[in-house]
């Protein structure tokens, strides 16, 4: 599984034209998912997610996480994070999840996150969505459940 972690002011998305969710201080979180992932790396996934200290203290340092701000996340799944750009110049998605399996999975990090009393918004699975944000720092953490990077 993959993540990529902004600590944002805000963010929102948009899908069909209209704005389907939006949060304020926290985290847009853009998640893919592999064919091999389990639910041991949704769990893994979460824990990372709500755990990562990267919001400042009172003398400006990254000491707190997520749940230590009460901060927002909104969850955006993204395949696209397993494109492999090897061989030629069009990506190939092989490592991408299918579907059925990659909504399971985004689901159950959800589900996960929620469990630890975050307030967590979502975009639309399988949907062309628009995402909008003003990323805070800026502070972008690239985040997997295997070693990879």
């Amino acid at each position: 599984m993959r993540a990529v972690f902004q600590r944002v002011k805000r963010a929102s998305v948009t899908a069909e034209g209209r704005e389907i969710s939006s949060i304020g201080r926290g985290a847009l979180v853009l998640l893919g998912v592999g064919k091999d992932d389990t639910e041991k790396d949704a769990l893994y996934m979460a824990e990372k997610l709500a755990g990562l200290r990267v919001f400042p203290d009172d003398t400006g340092r990254m000491q707190l996480s997520l749940v230590d701000v009460a901060g927002q996340v909104l969850v955006v799944s993204q395949f696209t994070l397993y494109g492999d750009v090897k061989k030629g110049k069009r990506p190939g998605f092989d490592g991408a999840a299918p579907p059925e399996k990659g909504e399971e999975l985004y689901e159950k990090v959800i589900e996960f996150l929620r469990a630890t009393g975050l307030d967590v918004k979502t975009g639309r699975f399988g949907a062309h969505m628009d995402v909008e944000l003003v990323n805070d720092g800026p502070v972008t953490i690239l985040i997997s459940s295997k070693k990879e990077f």
